[in-house]
């Protein structure tokens, strides 16, 4: 029973790691895409 519970709890953590890098890697996308700067002219 320990170990089903142990490894609800890991999953539940690495759902949250997971999610937490998703909106990181959204923001560093929102703030390029912001700030680039147009090279073709």
């Amino acid at each position: 029973m320990k170990k089903l519970l142990l490894l609800a709890l890991s999953a539940a953590g690495a759902l949250l790691v997971k999610k937490k890098l998703d909106e990181q890697q959204a923001e560093r996308d929102l703030w390029a895409e912001a700030t680039e700067t147009n090279r073709a002219n």
